[in-house]
């Protein structure tokens, strides 16, 4: 069943003159964990919120469980959006905090939310406000995690965390999901962080959707080629190339996945490999454009 779906959003501000989403469409199925990846300032944010039923769209339709989110109470109630603005009250301390979520949330988790409230060493009288950035993020994490909305949303929920909280989380989030099955949202612009822990892939780019699906898809759309760097220019020379690295006399360079079978063998017969790519390398290519490496950059300066 269909737990998302734009048809042809837009949203604007400025009285139109600046577009955030341009004539957006895409669907999400229920019980799936979607990256939302992007770089920043592409309309992550701003298409959550829309999803969210915290803002209108400027044009189009967006559908949450059927209905429109805006000002929709089965939404809100299904729903919970955990990011960086994320507040509380500044009279009651987290433990209480944790009380009011038991008492609002009618699928919260009180045991997991204890569990990982102490292994996160959170004092219980302690006041969200007076927390650090990365630990309001997980505490704000936390509250996402025990809720157990049928839509689940995280915007950059790592913002401010250090190295070992940031894998604890991913790893709970994991292990959560896999047990309480539900449509989770996650976005970030480090893919390679999170890339473990996805089905789908949904990538914003300038307002749109230039790739939406199985995240080993997307890693399908590019290769690198490794080989002596005369041989491999000479077979790129007619594409577009994603970035390159030079070792030596041999060289990698990332292209899209567009050989024939004809090419591959020539390509073998002429000691060049084919090396599949992480799906971050794929995210970077396809977001980035068609600019080459840093190496090009220090290449191009010394024949200027």
């Amino acid at each position: 069943m269909t737990a998302i779906e734009f048809n042809n959003v837009t949203k604007s501000y400025q009285s139109g003159a600046h577009s955030v989403l341009n004539h957006m469409n895409f669907s999400i199925q229920e019980n799936v964990l979607t990256g939302v990846i992007g770089r920043n300032g592409v309309g992550k944010s701003t298409l959550m919120k829309l999803i969210a039923g915290h803002i209108k769209v400027s044009s189009g339709e967006v559908r949450v469980f059927s209905e429109n989110p805006f000002n929709s109470l089965k939404v809100s109630a299904n729903t919970i959006l955990v990011d960086d603005t994320m507040s509380f009250s500044d009279k009651l301390t987290l433990q209480q905090i944790l009380k009011e979520a038991d008492r609002f949330y009618a699928n919260w988790d009180a045991r997991l939310a204890k569990r990982l409230f102490d292994f996160f060493s959170f004092h219980p009288f302690a006041h969200h406000q007076h927390l650090s950035k990365g630990k309001k993020n997980t505490f704000n994490a936390i509250i996402g995690l025990a809720a157990h909305c049928p839509l689940t949303i995280f915007d950059e929920p790592t913002t401010g965390m250090d190295t070992v909280v940031r894998k604890d989380f991913y790893r709970a989030l994991l292990k959560d999901y896999i047990a309480h099955p539900r449509t989770i949202l996650l976005s970030s612009h480090h893919l390679e962080e999170i890339e473990d822990l996805l089905e789908d892939i949904l990538l914003v780019r300038d307002g749109t959707i230039p790739f939406h699906g199985p995240i080993t898809d997307l890693q399908d759309m590019y290769v690198k080629l490794v080989g002596k760097e005369e041989k491999v220019r000479a077979h790129v020379v007619e594409r577009s190339s994603f970035g390159s690295q030079v070792n030596g006399s041999f060289i990698e360079v990332l292209v899209k996945n567009t050989f024939t079978m004809d090419e591959q063998a020539r390509l073998n017969e002429e000691g060049i490999t084919i090396v599949p790519v992480p799906a971050n390398d794929a995210y970077v290519a396809l977001t980035s454009g068609s600019k080459g490496g840093i190496d090009d950059v220090f290449n191009s300066a010394t024949t200027d």
